[in-house]
């Protein structure tokens, strides 16, 4: 059980037992039930990841509004970064989100995180193209691809001693993963690459190989400033990297530099 990385519940009729759930917990594998539009809509994981989690927890709720914001700006940085480069990757233009990096502040008060995700879609998918949770083909296709790089950044959150509630930005008062979805940001344009290389060969339908396949993106190796790692590693580093920010350790965020070369798990498309 430790090699697992979380367990994802995405079909009807399963069920599972109590020393599954406590198993895993204790382990502190994320255990993800998923909807019919296979987007996730609760998460198990476990109240003890790290020995020093009440003085993170602390360290978390202390830490002040300029660090957030400035931690924000780089995480929206790095996102329109990666998005451009996965742009350049599909033959599209990078410039319109390159154009927008410079522009990030501060907390990012202007959105230009938004104003990054309309240029970005229509570029990527066309331009009938709308990014909705509720719909199907590759819409939900991104879904089970965030539900997973989701469940990845939970572990890596709690096994970094940190609340997945206590966020730097998103703020809706009935998210519980608000941290979480923070931190995953930047590594979101790796499942969109994914999700458009296959739907470029056909295939649209959630079924256990494309599951498979989208899976094998939480592998794929990253450039980062210490060398190269698989991308759930990466995303442990960004999450320990804040946890010692906060703790006054460190003053920068692990965050990944270089969008992933040529790779088996991402599945080069030939037209």
């Amino acid at each position: 059980m430790d090699d697992i990385g979380a367990v994802i519940a995405n079909a009807h009729g399963l069920s599972y037992t109590n020393n599954l759930l406590v198993s895993l917990a204790e382990r502190g594998i994320p255990f993800v039930l998923c909807g019919s539009n296979h987007n996730a809509t609760g998460m198990l994981i476990s109240v003890d990841g790290n020995h020093q989690q009440a003085k993170r927890f602390d360290a978390q709720i202390n830490a002040n509004k300029p660090t957030k914001n400035r931690l924000w700006a780089d995480i929206i940085k790095a996102k329109l970064a990666w998005q451009a480069a996965v742009l350049e990757r599909t033959g599209a233009s990078s410039t319109p989100l390159k154009s927008l990096i410079e522009k990030v502040k501060s907390g990012d008060l202007e959105n230009i995180e938004a104003q990054g995700a309309r240029r970005y879609w229509t570029l990527l998918f066309g331009k009938t193209f709308r990014r909705d949770k509720e719909a199907f083909d590759i819409n939900a296709m991104l879904n089970y691809g965030y539900t997973i790089l989701r469940a990845t950044t939970a572990r890596a959150v709690v096994a970094a001693g940190l609340h997945p509630t206590l966020g730097l930005h998103h703020s809706n008062e009935g998210n519980p993963m608000r941290l979480v979805d923070d931190l995953m940001e930047p590594f979101r344009p790796v499942i969109d690459f994914k999700v458009w290389v296959l739907s470029k060969k056909g295939e649209l339908a959630i079924n256990a190989g494309l599951k498979r396949e989208i899976v094998t993106t939480m592998f794929v190796d990253i450039q980062t400033k210490d060398g190269t790692s698989p991308l759930s590693v990466c995303v442990q580093s960004t999450a320990t990297s804040l946890a010692q920010i906060y703790l006054g350790e460190s003053k920068k965020l692990n965050l990944p530099t270089l969008f992933p070369p040529n790779s088996e798990f991402m599945g080069e498309y030939e037209p």
